[in-house]
């Protein structure tokens, strides 16, 4: 029991639960199956990928660490969010303990903002390739990969970090119900007691400096990318140019797109239901990590070669 100034008595929490979907119970049973699917994919789907960029010596070539550091993040996101999502759904496990819960918070907003930060170095070696090809050996080397991974894991480590310390230092006292799949951070703070003012500035202020400069980089890079493109006149040299980043575009495309709808629907909330935002931000932590491997493995002439010979080899 806890003793508050006014005087009145409140029952303390042990742990939290999740209220993954309960005004539509439907919603669980359709969407259990496509989203093991779709986990199952991502994890599959990474580690081969992983498996093959190690073992396949052709491939030990920058662009693909950052693909190999790219997987292993959508991993790590699959497994931190997922199988309590489907532990909800089949078994209807629905508490999770105060640092199982802060630590899945902190998981969640580091390793998103490590791709985005990723995604970032993905497209200054994109740009380098195209605007400065010349000099990309000298400039993209795996002295760089080492650099830009440790600036990635730094930056993004320290800054998230607040993010879970300032909701674990909240008082929560009554309620402790979650009205959310997973443990995001203003879902778990508006429970508590205490003024959480704090919690959702420097929520706001934290993700649209990661992601935000982010996202402005690597538009700054492909309009670069673009204008260099425009003005190479050889036959098939833009085609060439532009198949060479078509990959990558189209990650940033997918991983951007389920993060601006998500923040679209959490803005206007009231217009729609606000299980909604909720699919949308579980979604938003498969979808891109299934895509990822399979839009370089189809895209990409030496990942298909080196899975074949894998293959092969295996057989």
């Amino acid at each position: 029991m806890t003793m508050h100034r006014n005087g009145t008595l409140s029952t303390e929490a042990s742990d939290f639960l999740l209220n993954c979907f309960v005004r539509f119970p439907s919603w669980q049973h359709w969407l259990s199956l496509p989203l093991s699917l779709l986990f199952l994919l991502a994890v599959g789907a990474n580690t081969t990928l992983l498996i093959t960029i190690w073992l396949e010596a052709s491939l030990h070539q920058p662009l693909y660490y950052l693909l190999s550091l790219l997987s292993l993040l959508d991993i790590v996101l699959c497994l931190t969010v997922i199988p309590k999502v489907l532990a909800i759904f089949w078994f209807d496990l629905r508490p999770i303990s105060f640092p199982a819960c802060f630590l899945q918070m902190y998981i969640m907003n580091c390793f998103l903002a490590m791709e985005s930060c990723t995604f970032m170095v993905m497209a200054y070696d994109r740009y380098v390739a195209i605007c400065h090809p010349l000099r990309y050996p000298s400039i993209i080397t795996d002295h760089f990969v080492v650099k830009a991974t440790m600036f990635i894991l730094t930056r993004n480590v320290l800054m998230t970090l607040p993010i879970p310390i300032l909701s674990a230092q909240l008082r929560y006292c009554g309620r402790n119900v979650i009205e959310n799949c997973i443990c995001a951070n203003m879902s778990v703070s508006r429970l508590s007691c205490d003024d959480v003012t704090i919690n959702r500035l420097y929520q706001f202020a934290g993700g649209w400096t990661l992601l935000g400069s982010d996202l402005i980089l690597i538009f700054l890079s492909y309009t670069l990318i673009l204008r260099a493109v425009l003005r190479l006149k050889a036959e098939g040299a833009v085609a060439k140019a532009l198949s060479t980043c078509g990959s990558h575009f189209i990650l940033i495309l997918f991983f951007s797109t389920i993060l601006l709808v998500f923040v679209l629907t959490h803005v206007a909330k009231k217009k729609v239901s606000p299980d909604v935002p909720v699919l949308l931000n579980v979604l938003h932590h498969v979808i891109p990590a299934a895509l990822n491997p399979i839009v370089y493995g189809v895209r990409t002439q030496e990942i298909k070669q080196g899975i074949q010979r894998l293959l092969k080899k295996g057989c």
